[in-house]
């Protein structure tokens, strides 16, 4: 017997040999489901956005326990191994994942159900403490400010340069992003940062010619 069939011998036996306890499984799929509980929790207090997904939460615990089946079951046969090897890569997700904050939760999820089913309790304990402290420190830095978003119509006979006074006086900075002119009305779509909302709203109110006035925040990317 050469050294290449033995090393084949020992490592297949070393895969067809591992047998686990229910008592074992019980254990870990426990603490794969307790794991995914602490994470239910994170997201539903890191989550701020208007539209919480409960049933995206729920899933979370889910892949969990469901990851952490998978690496038992690979555990204790080579041939399931290379079966669920098959079985995976076939798979599409073709749920379009819209927040990256989203995606770390995934692989945070499937990263415990991993460790737990390798065994790795105490790993996965400080993963979990230390992911949850990065996050939430991380939150509490404050963002920019993201600039507000003013749409105004007003008759062509009008001065752009009474529109720019008037902007200048109660904005700390301004930009022009559109000009648009149809028939008789012209409207322009404006970039602009300023504290004095109300202030700004009522000097363009009294202007003459004025057709229609919109100031829009948003909570989109920021530009530096």
């Amino acid at each position: 017997m050469g050294f290449q069939d033995i090393l084949k011998k020992s490592f297949v036996q070393g895969y067809m040999d591992v047998n686990i306890s229910g008592r074992s499984i019980a254990l870990i799929l426990t603490t794969a489901a307790i794991f995914g509980l602490y994470l239910f929790v994170v997201y539903r207090v890191v989550n701020r956005r208007a539209v919480y997904s409960k049933s995206f939460n729920v899933s979370l615990v889910a892949m969990a326990v469901i990851t952490a089946a998978i690496i038992i079951a690979i555990q204790t046969s080579m041939v399931i191994s290379l079966g669920m090897v098959g079985a995976l890569s076939i798979v599409r997700f073709r749920t379009a994942i819209k927040d990256p904050m989203d995606l770390m939760f995934l692989f945070w999820s499937i990263g415990v159900g991993i460790m737990c089913g390798a065994g790795q309790f105490m790993l996965c304990g400080l993963l979990c403490i230390g992911l949850t402290v990065l996050i939430l420190v991380l939150e509490g830095i404050p963002v920019i400010k993201a600039p507000m978003i003013l749409v105004i119509s007003m008759d062509k006979t009008v001065s752009e340069d009474t529109l720019s006074g008037i902007l200048k006086a109660h904005s700390k900075f301004y930009k022009i992003k559109s000009r648009s002119l149809k028939n008789t009305v012209k409207e322009f779509v404006i970039e602009l940062k300023t504290s004095q909302e109300s202030s700004l709203m009522e000097e363009l109110s009294r202007m003459e010619g004025l057709k229609n006035l919109s100031l829009l925040e948003h909570s989109g990317e920021v530009t530096y």
